[in-house]
């Protein structure tokens, strides 16, 4: 264990406090925690770290997309892994059969962004249905054919074939990408790390005294925040200390974590958002809820960076697959695949001048090229203007975030 100062999350801190709060009231104290060196919280020698559903809605997610890819699958089967309804096993163990857990619930469900726009969530949620019966209906019985403009089938990224609808979009990847904005992104950033959600009803209260959960040795806070650690690093061998397997415990936020961890431009991103998760979860030990929240807008800001770095990776990815000679279409339509699940993962970014939403909608437009045959002829200067635009608005750098 270590004694932790709190400064660089006072740096975060006072943007966000900068808004409502005098100049000279904005010295935040200096506040020490005993932060463990792992990710090890106990009370009374039990542990009180737990995230179990969030493993298991990460398993879930990873049997729906690995379905996607086997044509003998069908509608209802995709379905019934997104729902998970009762009196249907549709998994692979019993230990997921038997969970009242459901990635569909799960999707668009936050506090912040949801909890009064029940209209907009039912939308999303339609679109991973989409998404699942064109699948079925449209790949599935073209899976043999070659693909072309206007036809779905298949085309080769050197010797892995790729299975792209008749403009070229991968429905798997809208899926699994879509997922890391619509499930992770939304449920760490929007529901889990929200003063609203945190501080519900008595929970400060509650904290402050030590009352746990019925039958359970955590407080309701320390539960919520264990759950947003888990749709990051549930999915890990060692969760105590998840950056052993960073990048291969999962398929979605923990392995583009990974991804941008390996970057020479973006080295340190993943040990800060450990290193933040363990100081917010030791502030609410011991009650000091402007750590806490100190500590969550550094996990925010930088997940919301990792889907920012993916949009504008793919862009540039995608326009030098395109002008390579020959062009390599296979593996520049899995780029704009992959890129189009994280554009439609920006949505679920909270905060800013920007509406998010709005802004996600609008680039997926863009990138559809509705007005020619989407990705087989896609104008290669509108990837070049969508890349930097999307970076200046998320406050990354083409040049970084491109390579």
């Amino acid at each position: 264990m270590k004694t932790f100062t709190l400064s660089f999350l006072a740096l975060f801190a006072l943007v966000f406090l900068s808004s409502c709060e005098d100049d000279d009231d904005q010295n935040l104290t200096t506040t020490e925690l005993m932060v463990p060196d792992t990710y090890s919280f106990f009370r009374d020698g039990a542990s009180t770290v737990s995230f179990e559903d969030q493993t298991t809605g990460i398993a879930m997610a990873e049997e729906l997309v690995s379905a996607m890819l086997a044509p003998s699958t069908s509608l209802d089967q995709l379905n019934d892994l997104f729902q998970n309804p009762a009196g249907v096993d549709p998994f692979s163990t019993a230990e997921l059969n038997e969970s009242t857990v459901s990635v569909r619930s799960e999707v668009a469900a936050s506090r912040d962004l949801f909890g009064d726009d029940a209209t907009r969530a039912a939308e999303i949620k339609a679109d991973f249905d989409g998404w699942l019966e064109a699948q079925a209906t449209e790949m599935f019985p073209n899976w043999n054919e070659v693909a072309s403009p206007g036809q779905p089938g298949q085309i080769a990224e050197g010797s892995t074939p790729r299975y792209i609808n008749a403009w070229g979009l991968e429905y798997d990847q809208a899926v699994g990408k879509g997922l890391i904005g619509a499930l992770m992104l939304d449920q760490i950033n929007n529901n889990y790390l929200s003063p609203a959600v945190l501080d519900a009803g008595t929970a400060r209260a509650d904290n402050d005294a030590g009352i746990t959960e019925p039958d359970q040795p955590y407080t309701y806070m320390e539960h919520r925040w264990d759950e947003a650690f888990g749709y990051l690093f549930g999915a890990s061998a060692s969760p105590a200390t998840p950056l052993d397997d960073l990048r291969t415990a999962d398929n979605f936020m923990n392995k583009y974590l990974g991804r941008m961890e390996n970057d020479a431009d973006y080295a340190g991103i993943a040990g800060e958002i450990e290193e933040a998760f363990r100081t917010g979860r030791q502030a609410i030990v011991e009650g000091d809820y402007e750590a806490r929240d100190a500590a969550a807008e550094v996990i925010k800001a930088n997940l919301e960076k990792v889907i920012a770095v993916r949009v504008v990776f793919y862009l540039m990815q995608a326009e030098l697959n395109y002008r390579s000679q020959p062009a390599q279409l296979g593996a520049a339509f899995h780029d704009l695949s992959e890129c189009w699940g994280f554009i439609y993962s920006l949505r679920f970014f909270n905060g800013g001048f920007t509406d998010y939403h709005a802004l996600s909608e609008q680039y997926l437009v863009r990138l559809r090229n509705a007005a020619g045959d989407g990705f087989w002829d896609i104008e290669l200067s509108e990837l070049t203007t969508m890349a930097e635009e999307i970076a200046a608005l998320t406050g990354i750098t083409v040049a970084e975030a491109g390579s």
